[in-house]
């Protein structure tokens, strides 16, 4: 193995330099000094008044300054006295021609010279202009060598400060972008970055301009002193439209001497506008949707500038997004209303019965609160109607109504149905699947037919009503819910908790509220109600005029007892929109329907004797025809062929209450 010899080391501060302290080794330290300073400060103007005394010590100058031609000199900083008062501006013009330094002896004071070096091309146009009493042509070197070196600190510097200004800006406009999430509207929208516009470029007032295309207009939102707080405008008037047109941004320094300028606007606002900035507004795809216009920069700051422009286009990005966008939620927030109230006006229990009246006045008191109710009722009385209507007419209307049919599912399915399953949870879970109460969360589950629910799926029902958390089959993180079960059945209840076929907690937790729906043959009052409901429904749908219900018509369907109760009568409504021949419903389009045959007034058990079935029958009869005229015992013995006398007597030997209560009205 060979040997590596010793290596020579030397650094920076050690070079023989350092170690001098003649004008040569001070210049390149001061020069060194410049330029790590530099990499430190984050202002310009003070590094220069930290730096411009160490450059006149230097230089052994009396006075050091810093001046820019823009065209006539302009004296940027300035340090020590200048005794002559004046400076030779041929000089410092001649040394920026030249690209050199220059030294002259003043013309008013012979003991008094000046000395002028470039900044260099970092900074064209500046000069390093010295005066004083010892300067001579060996000064010359020191000279172009500071200055070179100071124009590339400065230009160090300077961008170091233009980044610091747009990273700080960025992250303004980061946070204003943010703000505008907090947006569901528009107008308010437009307001914000109206707002925030005027913020950060430091202006008096802002305005986005929406292109109209169709109509050839641009929209000014907010235009601030004009009535609606909205101005429509041709889009080819003006800065607006030259920018709309173009594409391109356009700075303003001076407005009313600008031609493009349009001055209507400010008699419309009352507004006066000095200097503007206007940027083209793009969407997410690129497409050009209208114009962002800043005005007025504040008092004692200078015009505007790129560095505004771009962050005039950058936030007028973040705006023309977030306007996108709460115009897609504002489109959806019609729509779910639309739809809500569409579902609303089809929600309706109609009825002029006690019962129902009774019913109604109930669901509007519940409806604000989120108990659980438990809807008793045969098949076909409306349960999911009731359960809609608690709903729909409570603050959970705009959040999702989920219904959920017990009966339909076995104990396995209702599980995965009711809180999700993940993916793999079992043999055909091939994806994770959210359960009806997360799909129902902030909204209502309506759990049909729970009484068919097997034990297994009470014990969970019962669980996630208890604990108010979901865990998906297959899964073990738990999932909050916020919902309110609303349970309907047509069995009997509490005989099933009494057979312990139904969970006594269970049924305790779900019937807080109990609703009992009667029937449609013990309200027979209601069925002509419901029956033109429906028929104007579904003549809609048949694209027909809403057909009119003779009156015999009207009492065949009063006379029918409804086993399927009001399911039945809508759906021989539907029929009867569809099929009716003429514009009216006569007996005869309900013969096929409706047969006298197959009603049944009550259910008779087969182990009744006919004495017994007799009584029942004319029991129930005597008292749907009473319902149906109103309780006017008169009509009623006239529809049943009786005298009144007659009708009371027959009522007594059936042991009708409704009997006594008929003679105590007579008497």
């Amino acid at each position: 193995m060979s040997k590596i010899g010793t290596a020579e080391w030397l650094d920076w501060k050690r070079l023989p330099l350092f170690s001098r302290y003649d004008a040569e080794a001070s210049l390149v330290q001061m020069c060194d000094r410049l330029l790590e300073e530099a990499t430190r400060q984050a202002s310009g103007d003070d590094y220069i008044r930290q730096f411009l005394p160490q450059l006149a010590t230097e230089l052994s100058c009396q006075w050091c300054t810093l001046i820019e031609r823009t065209p006539e000199w302009e004296t940027l900083f300035e340090f020590g006295r200048n005794a002559a008062g004046g400076f030779p501006s041929h000089l410092c013009d001649e040394a920026l021609d030249r690209d050199a330094a220059g030294l002259c002896v003043d013309e008013n004071r012979a003991d008094w010279s000046f000395m002028a070096a470039p900044l260099g091309d970092v900074r064209p146009g500046t000069i390093l202009l010295v005066g004083g009493r010892d300067l001579n042509a060996t000064s010359l070197s020191e000279a172009i060598i500071s200055a070179r070196a100071l124009g590339y600190a400065l230009s160090v510097v300077e961008q170091r400060e233009k980044n610091l200004r747009r990273i700080k800006r960025l992250q303004t406009t980061l946070h204003i972008a943010s703000s505008f999430s907090s947006a569901r509207e528009t107008q308010p929208l437009l307001e914000l970055i109206a707002k925030e516009a005027t913020r950060l470029l430091e202006s008096e007032r802002s305005s986005i301009f929406i292109w109209d295309r169709e109509h050839k207009q641009v929209v000014a939102c907010p235009a601030l002193g004009v009535e609606g707080n909205t101005l429509r405008l041709p889009d080819d008037v003006g800065i607006v439209g030259d920018v709309i047109h173009s594409g391109k941004t356009i700075c303003v320094d001076d407005a009313y001497n600008d031609e493009r300028f349009d001055p209507s606007v400010d008699k419309s606002s009352g507004f006066r506008t000095h200097n503007l900035l206007c940027v083209p507004l793009r969407n997410n795809a690129g497409e050009l949707i209208g114009a962002f216009e800043v005005m007025n920069k504040e008092k004692g700051k200078a015009d505007y500038d790129d560095a505004d422009a771009q962050s005039l286009e950058e936030l007028g990005v973040q705006a023309a997004t977030a306007l996108e966008n709460t115009r897609e939620i504002e489109q959806l927030s019609r729509s779910r209303d639309q739809l809500t109230e569409q579902v609303k006006q089809k929600v309706q229990i109609i009825g002029k019965s006690s019962a129902i009246t009774a019913l109604r006045s109930t669901i509007e008191r519940l409806a604000g609160t989120d108990l659980p109710v438990l809807i008793l009722g045969e098949s076909g009385t409306g349960k999911e109607v009731v359960s809609q209507s608690l709903h729909y007419q409570g603050p959970r209307a705009n959040t999702p109504f989920i219904a959920v049919n017990c009966a339909a599912l076995t104990e396995t399915l209702l599980e995965s149905e009711l809180f999700g399953h993940e993916k793999g949870a079992f043999t055909d879970a091939h994806e994770t699947r959210a359960g009806k109460f997360e799909l129902a969360e902030g909204g209502t589950l309506f759990l049909d037919e729970i009484g068919d629910m097997s034990p297994g799926g009470q014990a969970k029902l019962l669980r996630v009503l208890e604990q108010k958390v979901v865990t998906r089959v297959g899964g073990s993180e738990t999932i909050p819910i916020n919902v309110r079960v609303v349970a309907a059945t047509n069995a009997k209840l509490a005989d099933a908790v009494r057979d312990k076929k139904f969970r006594e907690d269970l049924y305790y937790r779900l019937s807080v509220v109990t609703l009992d729906l009667p029937p449609l043959r013990d309200r027979p009052e209601d069925v002509i109600l419901l029956a033109e409901f429906f028929l104007a429904q579904f003549c809609s749908q048949a694209n027909r005029r809403v057909l009119k219900i003779s009156a015999e018509a009207k009492k065949r369907l009063q006379a029918h007892l409804w086993p399927g109760n009001v399911r039945e009568l809508r759906n021989l409504m539907e029929r009867v929109a569809f099929l009716c021949a003429g514009d009216r419903v006569e007996v005869e389009d309900l013969a096929f329907i409706l047969s006298p045959a197959r009603d049944s007034v009550v259910d008779m058990s087969a182990d009744l004797s006919l004495k017994e079935a007799s009584r029942r029958f004319q029991q129930e009869y005597i008292r749907r025809t009473i319902k149906r005229v109103g309780g006017n015992m008169s009509e009623t013995a006239k529809c049943l062929g009786l005298h009144r006398s007659n009708l009371y007597r027959k009522m007594g030997q059936l042991d009708m209450h409704e009997a006594n209560e008929g003679a105590d009205d007579e008497d």
